[in-house]
């Protein structure tokens, strides 16, 4: 099975898996997992504006976890940003509604403590 894994899912598996849940974590040491080029770009505003601490700069330590979670990057195409623009605004985060808009487009389940994804159809495992 593929699931999309959120930000913060990544940045968990990456530097501490023991905050992820039982089913969250087995999932991502048992599904092919899909991390969208979405999720570095808002690794790399909050990293920039501060809000967001990482062991190295995002170009140097990304791409080292992307290769050791044997991660595969999804680029946003135009019908991801086609899907996402048609979306309601039930969630105010981009990031996120694009997101949504690629598990939907994908037929992906998505890794995420945030349940305000689902309200867009999209399955969100967590617990």
């Amino acid at each position: 099975m593929k699931v999309l894994i959120d930000t913060h899912t990544f940045l968990w598996m990456a530097a501490a898996p023991e905050k992820l849940p039982a089913k969250a974590r087995e999932l991502c040491e048992t599904c092919e997992l899909i991390f969208s080029v979405t999720s570095v770009w808002e690794i790399g505003i909050k990293w920039q504006i501060g809000k967001l601490v990482l062991p190295a700069p995002p170009k140097e330590y990304l791409p080292l976890q992307i290769r050791r979670g044997g991660v595969t990057v999804l680029p946003i195409q135009l019908r991801h940003t086609l899907a996402a623009a048609g979306l309601p605004l039930l969630h105010k985060d981009p990031f996120d509604r694009m997101l949504a808009a690629q598990c939907l487009e994908e037929g992906l389940k998505c890794v995420t403590r945030d349940p305000a994804i689902s309200a867009y159809g999209v399955e969100v495992i967590w617990e």
